[in-house]
């Protein structure tokens, strides 16, 4: 669901790695002019690579990779997760690239996308319960200047 913190925990990942952290929305790749999004993703892999080892990240990746239908439009998102696909399966095990996307709507998206050696592995983030806001809060209180009279456990279980 919106506000899990998919993008955060992307960016985490990069950081937990210290390795560079490129992202972009995949509303951002699709335009009105054939061929400009195809070009924004060659852009954003060639500088993944040229920097790697590095992390892709993709939010909203449904915006471009939505299931294709039937017909034989060749529209601006079509040519778009063409792109992408081959910029993905250009990769072969020396690249040191990590491609991370995340959507709201994984039902929708194109079977292309999600095959084996794509987007294969899912990872379902959900809200935090009760428990977990308080872990993720006494993560936070550790750094800060807190009154003697409470301990971070009583913050952080007010706070959750």
């Amino acid at each position: 669901p919106p506000g899990t913190g998919k993008t955060l925990l992307a960016k985490a990942t990069a950081g937990e790695a210290g390795v560079p952290f490129y992202s972009m929305s995949g509303s951002e790749f699709i335009e009105m002019f054939v061929g400009v999004g195809a070009g924004r993703v060659r852009k954003l892999f060639k500088k993944a690579r040229e920097n790697s080892p590095s992390i892709i990240f993709i939010d909203e990746i449904d915006a471009i990779g939505k299931s294709r239908k039937s017909s034989f439009q060749n529209d601006e998102s079509d040519s778009t997760l063409n792109q992408l696909l081959v910029e993905m399966d250009g990769f072969g095990t020396e690249q040191n690239v990590i491609v991370l996307a995340a959507t709201n709507f994984a039902e929708s998206l194109d079977p292309a996308l999600t095959r084996p050696g794509r987007f294969d592995r899912k990872v379902e983030v959900l809200l935090p319960d009760i428990n977990e806001r308080e872990e993720i809060l006494k993560i936070y209180l550790n750094k800060i200047v807190l009154s003697k009279e409470r301990s971070i456990d009583d913050y952080a279980k007010r706070l959750a």
